[in-house]
């Protein structure tokens, strides 16, 4: 007898592939304290529970674990640390959703890109001193934990036509953190710091409420109050 398909067709080889680049970036373990190693010592069937669930629309993501920094400013920086299995299946939506979303984004935003960083940010504005004689400089306090999931997802779904990666977007926005108390923390807002698909959905954010704003209200600005870094 044929086995039954699955409801999303997810190429096995993505899920390889998302596994291949979370052991290059490193990482800590998540809430079930399995590291890297562990993960890749039974590499016969990790990938494979991760596919599997993925294609049938089962997996659901653990909690993150909170971890504290200090920032340069003072102060501490929650982040949340996903499983090492979970960062393999947010890398093969991140993969799948980064072309599409990366395209729209505007060439004066270099945070969390492909290709661009905050370097390449200070080299564009030392040129720009030049032409201008204003600066003006902000941060946006605690962007990641309070992104307001209902106008996330209303971006998500005008760019992202992938059912599956939709719906693990919206299950991995609201997946719960533990802190480091071990107090289970749900979340109605935001999106943990530290995940792989976070980046790209605060750029979304910040491309419709903050980029697209700007190059509304200041047409002649030439850009120069647009270098967005993350």
């Amino acid at each position: 007898m044929n086995q039954p398909s699955k409801p999303f067709n997810i190429d096995k080889g993505k899920v390889y592939e998302a596994y291949l680049q979370v052991r290059s970036n490193g990482g800590a373990a998540g809430v079930d304290g399995v590291t890297i190693e562990e993960f890749e010592s039974d590499l016969k069937s990790n990938p494979y529970k991760i596919w599997n669930r993925m294609s049938s629309g089962a997996y659901f993501p653990p909690p993150v674990r909170a971890v504290s920094i200090p920032k340069k400013s003072g102060g501490q920086r929650i982040l949340g640390v996903p499983t090492v299995a979970d960062r393999v299946a947010q890398t093969v939506a991140k993969q799948l959703i980064e072309p599409t979303l990366d395209a729209i984004f505007l060439a004066d935003s270099y945070g969390y890109r492909p290709g661009k960083s905050a370097l390449d940010a200070v080299g564009v504005t030392r040129k720009r001193c030049w032409k201008y004689d204003w600066v003006l400089e902000f941060d946006i306090k605690g962007l990641f934990d309070n992104i307001d999931h209902e106008l996330l997802l209303r971006a998500v779904r005008k760019h992202v036509k992938c059912e599956w990666a939709l719906l693990y977007i919206e299950r991995w926005l609201t997946a719960p953190i533990v802190q480091e108390d071990g107090a289970v923390v749900e979340r109605s807002c935001g999106t943990p710091q530290g995940g792989v698909v976070s980046p790209i959905l605060a750029n979304l954010f910040m491309h419709y409420t903050f980029d697209l704003w700007m190059a509304r209200t200041f047409p002649n600005s030439g850009g120069a109050g647009m270098l967005t870094t993350g």
